[in-house]
């Protein structure tokens, strides 16, 4: 698996993300969801930099432009809630892209421990086209993983980008030593600290609850 981080190259991306984990501004509900939408848009150019193109002959008032237009079949894909706003920056600019979600949630056991739960479903197939599997932030890689696995029963992609702004680097080692060499993973920060019950530090907290409200 290939590791590209955008956040080392100075660029608006890091306001973006700077606003998002600033513990006053992330308090504006529509303004965290704008944010990760504007991330899933740059993420979605610098991706839509690596796929296939063919010349098309557009006619103008004056004449006839030869340009290069996207032809690689893409499905977006995200883990819900938190990835949504995600998803749509990525449809926004690959806008003829199908969609899959998937519905996937800890459950913790005794102490801190957990496990993940996948209840629901609903992608294309996925054979010869590119992935893009958007999640919000990348703890331990578990949650993604299944994720990954549970689409990929729906036909295997040509290639698979996984788009998360914000990783730990225990996830990041973890999905290097289980992920294959046709998937790349698109980053933005990566944290060094990680909880016991697997919260990454300094992070910007729990993106579903910021974007959407708390939950029961």
């Amino acid at each position: 698996m290939k590791v590209i981080n955008l956040g080392k190259d100075n660029s608006v991306l890091n306001n973006f993300m700077a606003q998002m984990r600033d513990k006053d501004i992330q308090k504006d509900r529509m303004r965290f969801r704008k944010n990760l939408e504007r991330i899933g848009e740059i993420f979605a150019y610098e991706i839509s930099r690596t796929l296939s193109y063919s010349v098309k002959k557009v006619v103008t008032p004056l004449g006839i432009a030869d340009v290069p237009t996207l032809d690689t079949p893409v499905v977006a894909a995200t883990i819900l809630r938190a990835g949504l706003p995600l998803h749509q920056g990525i449809l926004n600019f690959l806008e003829n892209a199908q969609s899959a979600f998937v519905a996937a949630y800890r459950k913790y056991d005794r102490g801190d421990s957990f496990h993940i739960n996948i209840e629901y479903s609903s992608s294309p197939v996925l054979d010869g086209k590119v992935l893009i599997l958007a999640d919000t932030m990348l703890a331990t890689g578990a949650s993604l993983e299944l994720a990954y696995n549970r689409l990929c029963e729906d036909g295997r992609p040509a290639y698979t980008h996984i788009v998360c702004p914000l990783a730990s680097a225990d996830a990041v080692e973890h999905l290097m030593k289980t992920m294959g060499d046709d998937i790349t993973l698109w980053v933005a920060a990566i944290d060094e600290e990680l909880t016991s019950r697997s919260y990454i530090v300094p992070g910007l907290g729990d993106a579903g609850d910021l974007a959407y409200g708390d939950k029961i």
